[in-house]
Parts: C-alpha cells; structure tokens; sequence
C-alpha cells in the first residue's frame, strides 16, 4: 500500500507578496498552491504564456479568491529577465518571498541560451541570479526570504572551471549537476553577502528530492521527443509510494525553508527519508560540493560579470 504523504502546516501569508518560478507545472505549481492557500499574492513569472495562465485559473478556482498574476520571463533569456525586473520595480511593490524553482535537465544534445550559455548552467543558475539581482530593492523592502531548489544530483561534483560551458566535452548529467551545485552555493553565499550588507534578506537552499516531474518527461523543444525511462521508472516507484516521493511532497523542503519560523538563513532543507530521495522535510546537513565558501565566492563574481548585474539595492 502507498505510503502516507508527509505535510506541513504554513502560517499565514496575507499581505505577502511571492514570486515562483517555473509554477505552471510539477513542483513550483504545487509549491504555488500552497502559499496562495496560506493568503499570499503570487507573481508568476512564466516562459509559455498560455501555460501560465492555465496554471493561474486553477489556482485561482483552487483558492478562491488567491491573487495570482502570470508576466512573461524566459530565464534563459537574460534580457527577458531584465525586462521582468524592470516591470516589477515599476510597480513598486516589496516581494517577500522568492522562490527560484524553475529549471531544466539534461538535454540530448549540447544547447545554448540567448546569451551564449550551455542551456542547463544559464537556465538553472544564471538567469535566476539575474532575476534575483533585478528584484534585489523589492526584496530588501520587503525583508524577503529567497529560497533556491538545488538537486540530489548537487550532492557529489564540483564546479568545473575549465569548461564551464561544455564546449570540451559536454556530458548532459554533469552540466546539470554543475548548474544545480551553482544553485546551491549562490543561494549560500546571497545569505553571507545579505548579512555582511545588512539587507535583511534571509537566503536558504532547498531539495526536492526525487519526484515524478516534467524535467525528464519529453521536450521536443530541447530535442527529446519522449519521455525518458528514468521518468517512467519514477512514475511507477512514486504511484506505489516506493523510494521517491511525489509532486505534492516533493515541494514541502522549499515551502518549510521559505515560510517556517524555525526556518534561518544559510540552512538547507530536503525529504528526510533514505538517500534523501523522500520522506518528511526538514534541514540537513550541507553536502559537500555546496560547503565550499571558497568557491561560492567565486561564482559570485563570476555569475555577477555573465549575467551582466550587480547587486546594489
């Protein structure tokens, strides 16, 4: 018999205004749910537009009377970002919650972003470092909490400074690898960098796991016309409640990094379950590749000079 699904209890989110990416499906969906359940306003800036939308009404018939508004933003498009940025300090309002979730895994073959990029490093890491820098005075406003989605991937690896782009030799798995141990240790160093300027931005990095997403499901776009046997696998291990989790429990790190009040800066949450692939939320202990201050610094100035930003509120 399938295992029960763990859950946790939100507080309440009324007057909090919440940006999600990658929320018109699969986890960021399910993590927008449920802060729109709690009360907060949801930002939902998406690279489909009808997609968006559609992911918006649900929410909206889910949670009668959430505030949900989609805007378009392709992260690997660092003008797309920009211009996203440019319309949410336009408005004026503070973000209290930011949620860099969206992401994409393993294309077959090498691709690149409008910028140049290997697709899974601009993607993943650059362009939610751009979106972050762009949002950065509505987040100081608003005392935010930014939580970045790392990957059971990011758990071994390094940053490979000699080919960050795969142009030597592209291995699909280790760029992603790469991409998401970026991930993790800019989410790290935003929280040193926020204390030492006194921001009051409270940064942490999250894990969901292993779940049933589209990130191995077909892409044509991304040149994989069908579903990969990993996903399939996946579907059937989580329909049993075997070894991995499911979309709904997949999302419970982020959501306790990002709204508990036990939740603190610098931390990293995931399932608790065995080999962390599931299983109740809670903190752990970093994983080596992402407990390198060292190196975390490095990115960041590197990642500053790519995306073309500075972080000044």
């Amino acid at each position: 018999m399938p295992r029960r699904t763990p859950d946790i209890t939100l507080p309440d989110l009324t007057g909090r205004r919440a940006v999600v990416t990658g929320a018109s499906d699969g986890i960021g969906l399910g993590i927008a749910g449920r802060l729109a359940g709690a009360g907060a306003e949801l930002v939902l800036p998406v690279r489909n537009a009808d997609k968006g939308e559609r992911a918006a009404e649900r929410l909206r018939s889910e949670h009668p009377g959430a505030k949900v508004t989609t805007h378009p933003m392709d992260l690997s498009s660092l003008a797309s970002v920009a211009d996203f940025g440019g319309l949410m300090r336009a408005q004026g309002a503070p973000v209290h919650l930011l949620v860099n979730n969206a992401g994409v895994m393993t294309p077959p073959e090498r691709r690149t972003t409008a910028d140049g990029f290997e697709l899974q490093l601009g993607t993943n890491h650059l362009g939610h470092v751009a979106l972050t820098a762009h949002l950065l005075p509505l987040l100081v406003a608003g005392r935010a909490r930014v939580t970045s989605q790392t990957s059971v991937v990011a758990r071994s690896g390094a940053i490979q400074w000699d080919d960050l782009d795969g142009e030597q030799d592209y291995d699909a798995m280790q760029l992603y690898r790469q991409s998401k141990i970026a991930v993790g240790l800019f989410g790290l160093e935003l929280d040193r960098v926020s204390r030492r300027e006194g921001w009051g931005i409270t940064s942490t990095v999250a894990h969901p796991g292993v779940a049933p997403t589209s990130l191995l499901a077909a892409r044509p776009e991304m040149g994989r016309p069908s579903d990969t046997r990993e996903v399939r696998l996946i579907r059937w291990l989580s329909r049993r409640g075997v070894l991995v989790g499911t979309v709904d429990s997949a999302g419970l790190p982020c959501l306790m990094a990002a709204t508990s009040p036990t939740s603190d800066g610098g931390h990293f949450y995931g399932p608790q379950g065995l080999g962390g692939t599931s299983g109740r939320p809670g903190p752990q202990k970093l994983w080596k590749p992402l407990d390198d201050a060292e190196a975390a610094r490095r990115l960041w100035t590197w990642s500053e000079e790519a995306a073309r930003v500075t972080f000044a509120p």
